[in-house]
């Protein structure tokens, strides 16, 4: 293909990349990834447009999924702080979390809400996923987590994330007291369910995900995002237009340029084959 023909194709496909979100978004309930929008997806990257996975999950906890769904491309994972090649099986970059300042954080929030369940997700590609008494990770089997009885010793080594739970408070009602106390120290997203996330300040699934499209030389006014929490609000920002699923949070809802069918209907690929027609 010469220059011209090429440059072509690049005017007439609407978007160069297509950022998806896995869990709620890609991924049905029960973790793969349907037929019809591996068939959408095919027909994305076939007119050259990129795909690449944002998502909250760690790289030890993406590489599994990523695996069994075939994927061999960019992720970016830890909310933004890992990005990892699937095809090579290899952790490219990351941000950890600062302890010491996690820690003086933790104290600042415990003080207004009282004992907190804990749990940290180590860094590295094997990075284990500690909790600490009280704390449950939804969805997640034994394999998945190793229970500590001594606290200290989530702190012993680099972390990426401080995941929090409260015995009362809901977890948007405890995002939104982090978000006040912790501000200038930490920052935090609640990224599903049980999932309230402590990390570096001013991380993003936006910054991870701007690396990423450096990366692969694609520009933001040319990306298509797709979430379905709060924690995708940064990349809906970032990108040219965000997609939320119809099972979304309401607060992803209030900002998405479109709405599409929920993770279980296929969503992902009603927007992907208006977009990209499959021949």
């Amino acid at each position: 293909m010469n220059s011209t023909t090429a440059d072509s194709t690049a005017a007439e496909r609407p978007y160069d990349l297509i950022a998806t979100d896995l869990d709620g978004t890609l991924l049905r309930s029960d973790h793969t990834v349907s037929e019809r929008t591996q068939r959408a997806l095919a027909a994305a990257t076939a007119a050259g447009a990129k795909h690449v996975v944002v998502t909250g999950r760690s790289a030890s906890w993406t590489r599994p999924t990523l695996d069994a769904i075939g994927y061999t491309g960019l992720a970016v994972c830890s909310q933004g702080g890992q990005l990892y090649d699937a095809g090579a099986h290899r952790q490219l970059t990351s941000i950890t979390l600062d302890r010491k300042l996690a820690r003086i954080a933790l104290g600042k929030i415990e003080a207004e809400t009282g004992p907190l369940h804990l749990a940290v997700a180590r860094d590295g590609l094997d990075g284990e996923v500690l909790t600490g008494p009280g704390y449950s990770v939804p969805g997640a089997g034994e394999d998945d987590t190793r229970a500590v009885t001594d606290l200290e010793e989530l702190w012993h080594e680099p972390v990426t994330r401080l995941f929090l739970q409260h015995p009362v408070l809901t977890d948007d009602e405890l995002t939104e007291i982090v978000r006040e106390i912790g501000t200038q120290l930490v920052d935090v997203v609640m990224a599903g369910p049980g999932f309230v996330e402590v990390l570096p300040l001013g991380l993003s699934k936006a910054t991870g995900l701007a690396l990423a499209a450096s990366r692969l030389g694609v520009r933001k006014t040319r990306t298509l995002a797709f979430g379905d929490m709060p924690n995708d609000l940064p990349m809906f920002g970032w990108a040219a237009h965000g997609v939320a699923m119809a099972n979304a949070h309401p607060l992803l809802l209030a900002v998405a340029d479109e709405t599409t069918l929920s993770n279980d209907a296929d969503g992902v690929a009603v927007v992907l084959e208006r977009l990209f027609p499959q021949p």
